[in-house]
């Protein structure tokens, strides 16, 4: 029989190194939970400032967390990332692919351009940190946490204007599938998250652009988005980065190529 691992142990990240792509929203909701489990957090995005300002929030707790810049759709930037992250704490254990971008345009609108930016970060960006943070776990031995966030979009669309997101976040999750296999041999298990309505600063802009963009009311869109949700609420960064944890965890150990969907049940409505 397996050994039990007691309670206290299991959400327990000292000695781990994490690397989170995207600083604010729901990369910061993550990045929280895993620095308070103790894992050391290297924070990924395009814009210094805003990794900064989300390390210095987690620094003030005396948590072990550094800021990267890197653009995650160029390879040369996470080799460079993944580097950094060995140089200061040691060791490459979780990575969370969470740099994301979803400009709604309808596709009859759509140029290749922004095709190729969507698909460019979303999903490129994927394979690239995986294929890189995945090498640097296998050289090390230990095993390791891939976790991948997609969205409801990867199995439902949620607005037209998104038709680039919902093909990016598909092949995120055929992605997931596919890695879990072929990095199981080496215990790196690979997972995802499909958030759905999570209130981040982006989505807040993203209303708040809606009446110059589509003559929408974005109270109106809310309370119509609001009415699909059975639990009536939108989510918070935190309900990812609970589920980020836990999949991080050794609570998530017989798990690998799933996919976990944290929307408070829009995909029922």
């Amino acid at each position: 029989m397996m050994e039990i691992t007691a309670n206290g142990k299991l959400l327990d990240l000292s000695g781990k190194t994490a690397i989170v792509t995207g600083a604010v929203g729901i990369g910061f909701g993550i990045a929280y939970r895993l620095a308070e489990a103790g894992a050391s957090v290297v924070i990924a995005t395009r814009s210094l400032d805003e990794a900064n300002e989300s390390v210095k929030k987690l620094t003030e707790k005396n948590w072990k967390v550094k800021a990267v810049q890197a653009d995650v759709s160029i390879e040369e930037d996470v080799k460079r990332m993944v580097a950094a992250s060995v140089a200061d704490f040691g060791s490459v254990d979780i990575l969370v692919n969470n740099a994301g971008i979803y400009p709604t345009i309808p596709v009859m609108q759509m140029t290749l351009g922004d095709f190729d930016k969507v698909l460019a970060v979303n999903l490129k960006g994927v394979f690239l940190c995986t294929k890189y943070a995945a090498e640097q776990m296998i050289k090390q031995g230990n095993g390791g946490k891939i976790i991948n966030i997609t969205s409801v979009d990867a199995l439902h669309p949620s607005s037209v204007g998104l038709a680039h997101y919902d093909a990016s976040k598909h092949g995120v999750w055929g992605f997931t599938k596919n890695v879990a296999l072929e990095l199981a041999p080496h215990k790196i298990w690979v997972n995802a998250i499909a958030p759905g309505g999570i209130l981040t600063e982006g989505v807040k802009r993203m209303q708040a652009g809606h009446p110059a963009t589509a003559g929408v009311d974005p109270a109106k869109l809310l309370e119509m988005f609001l009415a699909k949700i059975p639990m009536r609420r939108m989510g918070e960064p935190d309900d990812i980065g609970k589920v980020a944890l836990f999949l991080a965890s050794d609570m998530s150990s017989y798990m690998t190529g799933t996919q976990i969907i944290v929307d408070g049940g829009v995909l029922l409505s």
